[in-house]
Formats: structure tokens, C-alpha cells, sequence
């Protein structure tokens, strides 16, 4: 799954990297990006220019009576959102892009290692940003008219690096398959085929304190290394147990 993540630009690389601009918002970096917060997403005109707006994390379908379903859409799974109700329409018309410099996994941890869940964290090994498949949606409140666009991540089977973590991930596209997610005239098995898990050597992973557990903790410092050395810490993943 993906629970939370960092966002924190800088905004120059972010316009950069997607051909986007951001619109009606000041851009505001985080650290631990979580569900029902405001967060910038990329969206493509139907003139093919992009655009960074901030939707809420947590997907509102449009039929829906209120936005409380919205805590339990934070993810669609891959395998079946073509199909299921609550995304079937998003998947075929409202795709997005979620920038993320990086996202978290927790792993459980055995007794004789202590206990509990450590977080990781996973960020790009090439370039600053990972593009996560997003699908978004407008919903509008039956008791003012109010339009609200929230958002969900797209989640596939694990690859190898993340297994021991977890058995699944965020679908992660590359820069060559932006246009195709995008662009909703994509054929739909076209669109399905970019559901899948990213290559290994993409993802770098690393252990961080458990200080980004809390929501409303933030700052640079969440995602200070547990150790400097990354290749201890790929051991640590390859002991623990899966989560």
C-alpha cells in the first residue's frame, strides 16, 4: 500500500520534471504527506497541458451520499480498478500523476528484534521525484453544491525490493509512459499495461525513525537515515519479516 510520503520539491525541478505549472496554490514542502490532507497532483488537459493542482488524498467517488468513504479509497489496487465501482470511472477518464520525492513502508518487526513496525523510507536512486499513477475525482456536497477533487494511489504486487517490506506498492511510472496515463484517450489495455510493479534497481530504501508514525510530525529530519550505511540497512530489510 501507500500511507504516507514526502513532497518537498524544490518547485523549479518539480515544474521541471513534469512540464506542469502549478496553479492557484502556494507551494508547501512536506515530509509526511498523509491521507485527507490537500496535496499537489499533475492533471492534463484534454489541449495536453499539464497542470499542478492541490486535490485531497482520499478518493470521493461522484455518486457517493457523503465523503466519509473517502478515509478508505486512499489506494486502488491495480488488479481491479477497471472493474470496481468506486474507481471503474476515474480509471478511464481521470487519471493523474502524485509527485513524491519519496514514500514510506513500515515492516513488522520479530520479538527478538524489538517489536513494533520500522519505518523506511524509499526514494528515487535516479532523479528527484518518483511519479506515482493516481486516479482523481470531483464530487460535489449535496447540501451546498460545494465541488470537491480528492485523489487516490494506484497500487500494484511488490517487486523484490519492497517485499520484505510489504506485499505491495505504489505503481511508480516512468517518464516515458507520463503522456499515456494521461492522456484519457489511451487505450484502456494500453493504460492497464502501466500497472505494474517498477524495476528494483529503481528504488533506494533506507530505515528512518519512527518519529514520521505521527501526522503531525514534519520537517527534513523524518527522513534522516537510521545509519549512513545503506547497505547495513538492505541487510535489515532482507532479516525482517514481511509486514
Amino acid at each position: 500500500m501507500c500511507g504516507r510520503y514526502a513532497l518537498y520539491g524544490p518547485v523549479s525541478r518539480l515544474r521541471e520534471a513534469f512540464d506542469a505549472v502549478p496553479e492557484g496554490f502556494e507551494f508547501e514542502p512536506r515530509w509526511n504527506a498523509a491521507p485527507m490532507q490537500w496535496l499537489p497532483v499533475v492533471r492534463q488537459r484534454s489541449n495536453g497541458e499539464r497542470v499542478i493542482h492541490r486535490l485531497r488524498w482520499g478518493l470521493v467517488p461522484s455518486w457517493a451520499k457523503d465523503e466519509t468513504i473517502a478515509t478508505r479509497l486512499i489506494n486502488a489496487r491495480g488488479e481491479s480498478v477497471a472493474e470496481k465501482p468506486s474507481f471503474r470511472a476515474a480509471f478511464r477518464r481521470r487519471r493523474c500523476i502524485v509527485p513524491a520525492n519519496g514514500f514510506y513502508e513500515w515492516q513488522q518487526l520479530s520479538d527478538q528484534q524489538g517489536g513494533g513496525k520500522q519505518p523506511f523510507y524509499i526514494h528515487p536512486v535516479e532523479g528527484e521525484f518518483f511519479a506515482l499513477a493516481g486516479l482523481w475525482e470531483r464530487w460535489t456536497r449535496p447540501a451546498d453544491g460545494e465541488e470537491l477533487d480528492t485523489f487516490t494511489i494506484v497500487t500494484t504486487e511488490a517487486n523484490a525490493a519492497m517485499r520484505p517490506l510489504h506485499d505491495r506498492m505504489p505503481v511508480i511510472l516512468a517518464p516515458g509512459d507520463y503522456w499515456a496515463w494521461l492522456n484519457g484517450a489511451t487505450a484502456a489495455d494500453q493504460v492497464q499495461a502501466l500497472v505494474r510493479p517498477c524495476p528494483e534497481a529503481a528504488l533506494a530504501v533506507y530505515p528512518v525513525g519512527r518519529a514520521v508514525g505521527n501526522v503531525r510530525n514534519e520537517g527534513a529530519g523524518l527522513i534522516d537515515p537510521l545509519s549512513s550505511d545503506h547497505s547495513s540497512c538492505r541487510s535489515q530489510i532482507a532479516r525482517g519479516s514481511r509486514g
